[in-house]
């Protein structure tokens, strides 16, 4: 079975720009779940959403085409995409030629879909209407302000998390900036905005802020690290109901936003950030 250490992440190779869907390389989500205790029977479902923002490739006459990419990888597919492999992928369109943007966008849902296991979401919009789209927040109270003292930045704790006693029940959102983890290949920093939605027993907030940075030093993909938190967060503080989001910064032209929710219609939509 490949691991993420046989992907071309970390790896000099040579830029293509004609089509290859050889290019994309799966990782088993699997592996990673059964750390966690998870099996087939997800206590969570979800979708991964990534955007891609150098996309290009040429009409039949050869006059280049560039779009913004949003794909949607269900968390449900066995699969996740490697990044570095999907931004080769998506470098192979810069010099093949196509009938419209539709071809592009079935082709490219097609060959996810079939990297993935899952049935992909792919939409190309135009720059002028990306440009349009103003910076957002995430919906919620940020804890970052918190005046309490950290000095453990991993492996993640989940113990710091808990439920104030005495209290009645709760339904808010919560948001930090501060999530860093790595890279598990290359050790280099992914960065964040995290917003944990629920409802039920009130959160410790100070708990939950020194459980978010204690992946300051946590080596994982950015899908395993939510899935880790959402799973923390139901051992620990039991919810009611639960969505945890993050938004990640965008590295080679990619960003890649998971997102976790334990109720059936309960979902997060592709807010931009003002650090994406």
């Amino acid at each position: 079975m490949k691991t993420a250490h046989d992907s071309p992440l970390g790896k000099t190779v040579a830029t293509g720009t004609h089509y290859d869907p050889g290019l994309l390389f799966p990782i088993a989500r699997a592996p990673k779940r059964a750390e966690l205790g998870l099996d087939a029977a997800l206590p969570f479902h979800g979708v991964d959403i990534w955007n891609a923002y150098e996309m290009s490739w040429l009409d039949r006459r050869g006059k280049p085409h560039v779009a913004l990419g949003e794909f949607h990888v269900p968390a449900d597919s066995p699969n996740l995409i490697e990044s570095k492999s999907l931004k080769l992928y998506l470098n192979g369109y810069n010099e093949t030629r196509f009938d419209d943007r539709e071809a592009v966008r079935e082709l490219v849902a097609r060959d996810l879909s079939l990297a993935s296991g899952g049935d992909v979401v792919v939409n190309l919009r135009d720059i002028d209407a990306g440009a349009a789209a103003d910076f957002v927040a995430l919906a919620g109270e940020c804890i970052d302000d918190l005046d309490i003292a950290i000095d453990d930045y991993g492996p993640p704790r989940a113990d710091f998390l808990g439920c104030l006693t005495g209290s009645g029940e709760v339904e808010e959102s919560l948001v930090s900036h501060l999530l860093k983890s790595n890279c598990p290949v290359t050790g280099q920093p992914d960065w964040a905005s995290v917003r944990v939605s629920y409802r039920g027993a009130p959160i410790d907030r100070a708990g939950l802020l020194r459980y978010l940075v204690s992946f300051r030093r946590h080596d994982d993909f950015h899908e395993q690290c939510v899935e880790r938190m959402t799973r923390d967060l139901l051992a620990r503080c039991a919810p009611r109901a639960l969505l945890v989001q993050a938004r990640y910064t965008r590295r080679g032209g990619l960003d890649i936003n998971p997102w976790r929710s334990t109720v059936p219609g309960m979902a997060a939509g592709n807010p931009r950030l003002v650090r994406q």
